[in-house]
């Protein structure tokens, strides 16, 4: 019992770097939406490009192994 109370008291600084983790993604992602030619939600979701999604997902999945490592640290 003891440990998990030692443990529990980490969670409000684990959900916190959590969200801003989240949040940093989020803005990185309008960012880029901004500085491509194209609408990248109507090319995703109206036109079904399999190509761009790929590109968007590899380009999460790498923002967030580099913002995970800078908060981290």
């Amino acid at each position: 019992m003891e440990y998990f109370i030692q443990e529990i008291k980490h969670l409000p600084g684990a959900l916190a770097y959590s969200l801003l983790g989240v949040a940093i993604l989020v803005i990185s992602f309008n960012v880029w939406d901004k500085l491509t030619p194209y609408d990248l939600w109507k090319e995703l979701v109206e036109k079904n490009n399999i190509a761009l999604a790929i590109v968007v997902g590899a380009m999460a999945i790498g923002l967030s192994i580099i913002i995970s490592s800078a908060i981290r640290g």
